[in-house]
């Protein structure tokens, strides 16, 4: 066992984090935000708001010397205050800087706000019709993916069976415990940013965009993130920071309130259509799926998180003959972006829930129906690529056997039980770099600085015990650095299940370096830089979107079996058992808890979250109404991890994540016979199918 190097610190609560942290002479920022999904700002009154004692200043883009600076992924869409319109409801509008958090709160509180309401759209198909309000001149269409491979609609055409579903997923919260966090200062025209993020790197170019700055001129930290599930990885609130403490020449923080949260970042709601023709002894021959992605208000990093959903829609099947259509369309509500299995549990939800529906109606077990379809090693992926490194035999086994090595209690009168799996395949983020700085010191230890954010993951403890068995010591030896971009070189981002293996290349490369050079009399101090560069993506595919799309594709499942009250619809998980492909297993113990943890953090869009919208505004920005699994949600469950001899290292953090929700719903169908199709499957919904079927069935 790789201990957790932090681990007195997290139980002691005294883990250094940027929600903590104080700067000399720093100010506090509080957003006011708008309060409508669409309108035209007429003007801003801050009146009231400079009358609070304390108060520095309030911020508007009219306030601002030049042009507001706006920001963005791919592209730079979103203004850091919105000038003459605003598109959802939370926008900001104003920046208030106060000495103390309370002055700066009460007196966002008291800014008046004249907007005239325009025509919102909140729902993705409605902003598709051509009479939509336009949520920027351009049109609602921000990108539209194609996939196409063999000819699908004619193996359609002469399948012997034909399934057409449409399945929903609607937006959710991603509730990190620490809240969005950010401080910024100015040095002359060089800028410092202390931020709770997932992508320093990342936000060090966006900011120096933002700015015009050259990027060397921008220098963002990270310490220990409290909790981020995707909602950390794209630039959200340092603009707001950045932007406030040039204003007023002092270090300012800004921190969001759970209710901000909720108005800053959100999982994509989706649509998904997906045909699929099937011999009549279950071979699949073909499938067409038609995906659209709810962006919200700005592009965020929706355009590219279209192209990898458009990659991961086929899902880990052979199939000869494949269209993909995947559509990211711009709506007045809450920008979406990264989600812990991002644009995968989504799709996962389609068609492992298909799977099941074939099944039942071919008559085969779903087991034995995954089994004839199954991607192998020498399959044919719908990009085009030979695939190599596929385990989904194995995991099918391991799910069946861990699930049944779970003890359960009797079922009770009025309540059914049944037992569903799924499986998910998964691209990892490519092209992507990731480099570390390596320096071996004279008292025989080594300093690590790399740009992975330590996130509870156990990156660092990972990080830390590579290094050391490439050198030859022991972790202990071996002191990792919280992200600084002054030290660390570039790295991608720590997202998409990729720190293991892309940042720990690394890190072996330069401990290997290190090695070699002492091997061979080098003195220390010295340092070297170890690097690992994954290429392919989304840029490398060609209209049809063949070519090299992922550097690894992550394999993982659930089973569970569940417990339905016939006369509420209530769902209890009693037994669960989650299963990844690891390739070469760093921790046991790491791998475990990702893979119970994802199964935990699923249970809550597969049950009861869901973000409620009224006239476009969120109805349930809070944990009183906003529903979150607790311990008593927990079932019973197993973990395991295939591994493969001589494997390259594989990224375990999401693994057991998309499969869930489908799980779950088959595992419902077994049970009572009823299909869901939209998520979250709350009581109210199940009792309702249940009810639907009875009428259906004849006495």
């Amino acid at each position: 066992m790789n201990p957790m190097p932090d681990a007195r610190d997290r139980v002691r609560g005294t883990l250094p984090m940027t929600v903590h942290l104080h700067l000399s002479g720093m100010l506090h920022a509080a957003v006011v935000r708008s309060p409508v999904a669409h309108g035209e700002l007429r003007g801003v009154d801050a009146t009231a708001a400079h009358a609070v004692p304390g108060v520095v200043a309030v911020l508007t883009a009219v306030d601002l010397p030049g042009p507001v600076p706006h920001f963005g992924d791919a592209t730079d869409d979103q203004p850091v205050l919105a000038t003459d319109r605003v598109r959802y409801a939370g926008e900001p509008v104003a920046l208030v800087v106060a000495e103390d958090e309370h002055a700066a709160a009460a007196a966002a509180a008291a800014v008046e706000l004249d907007v005239d309401v325009l025509p919102h759209v909140t729902d993705a198909d409605e902003a598709l019709a051509p009479e939509a309000p336009l949520v920027h001149p351009g049109g609602n269409v921000l990108r539209a993916w194609t996939l196409r491979h063999g000819d699908p609609e004619a193996a359609l055409a002469t399948a012997d069976r034909v399934y057409d579903d449409v399945y929903e997923s609607p937006p959710a919260a991603h509730v990190p415990m620490e809240p969005h966090v950010a401080a910024a200062e100015w040095t002359d025209e060089a800028l410092t940013v202390w931020t709770s993020t997932q992508s320093p790197h990342v936000v060090r170019e966006t900011l120096a965009a933002a700015f015009a700055l050259p990027v060397e001129h921008v220098r963002v930290c990270a310490l220990n993130v409290g909790g981020a599930y995707g909602a950390k990885v794209v630039t959200t609130i340092e603009p707001l920071a950045a932007l406030a403490a040039r204003h007023v020449g002092r270090p300012v923080r800004l921190r969001l309130d759970r209710a901000e949260v909720f108005h800053t970042l959100v999982k994509h709601a989706a649509r998904v259509r997906i045909r699929t023709g099937v011999r009549n002894d279950g071979r699949i021959v073909a499938r067409l799926i038609d995906v659209v992605w709810n962006a919200g208000a700005y592009a965020t990093n929706s355009e590219s998180a279209a192209g990898y959903g458009m990659l991961r829609a086929p899902g880990p099947y052979d199939v000869p003959n494949v269209a993909v259509t995947s559509t990211a369309v711009f709506t007045n509500t809450v920008p979406a972006g990264p989600f812990r299995g991002a644009m995968t549990s989504q799709l996962c939800w389609a068609y492992e829930s298909q799977m099941d529906d074939i099944a039942a109606d071919l008559g085969i077990d779903p087991v034995r129906l995954r089994e004839i379809n199954l991607l192998r090693d020498g399959s044919v992926y719908p990009t085009g690529e030979v695939m190599h490194d596929l385990h989904y035999d194995e995991l099918l086994a391991v799910l069946r056997r861990e699930l049944a090595a779970i003890d359960v209690e009797p079922v009770r009168p009025g309540h059914a039980r049944g037992q569903g799996l799924a499986l998910m395949i998964k691209s990892t983020l490519t092209p992507s770099h990731s480099e570390c700085r390596l320096r071996a010191c004279a008292d025989g230890t080594y300093e690590l600085h790399t740009a992975s954010v330590e996130i509870g993951q156990g990156a660092h403890a990972t990080l830390r015990a590579l290094a050391a068995a490439e050198l030859g010591t022991t972790p202990e030896r071996v002191v990792v650095y919280q992200p600084d971009t002054a030290e660390a070189p570039y790295d991608s981002m720590t997202a998409s299940s990729r720190t293991t293996f892309a940042m720990g290349s690394a890190v072996q490369d330069a401990a290997r370096q290190v090695r070699q050079a002492l091997a061979a009399g080098r003195t220390p101090p010295f340092e070297v830089i170890g690097s690992w560069t994954g290429d392919g993506g989304l840029d490398a595919l060609d209209e049809h979107g063949q070519g090299p799309a992922s550097t690894h594709w992550h394999q993982g499942g659930v089973a569970v079996e569940v417990d339905v009250d016939l006369e509420t619809g209530r769902i209890t998980v009693v037994r669960a058992a989650g299963a990844c492909y690891a390739g070469r297993v760093v921790s046991p113990v790491r791998v475990a808890h990702q893979n119970e943890g994802g199964m935990i953090f699923a249970l809550g869009p597969a049950l009861f979250e869901e973000l409620g919208l009224r006239d476009g505004l969120i109805t349930n920005p809070n944990l009183s109404d906003y529903s979150l699994p607790s311990f008593r949600d927990v079932p019973r469950m197993r973990s395991a991890a295939v591994e493969a001899p001589g494997a390259d290292l594989h990224g375990v953090g999401e693994m057991t994540v998309p499969p869930t929700a489908p799980a779950i719903g088959n595992a419902v169908r077994a049970a009572c016979g009823v299909r869901l199709r939209r998520l979250p499957m709350h009581p109210e919904r199940v009792l309702r199918a249940i009810l639907e079927r009875a009428e259906e069935v004849p006495a």
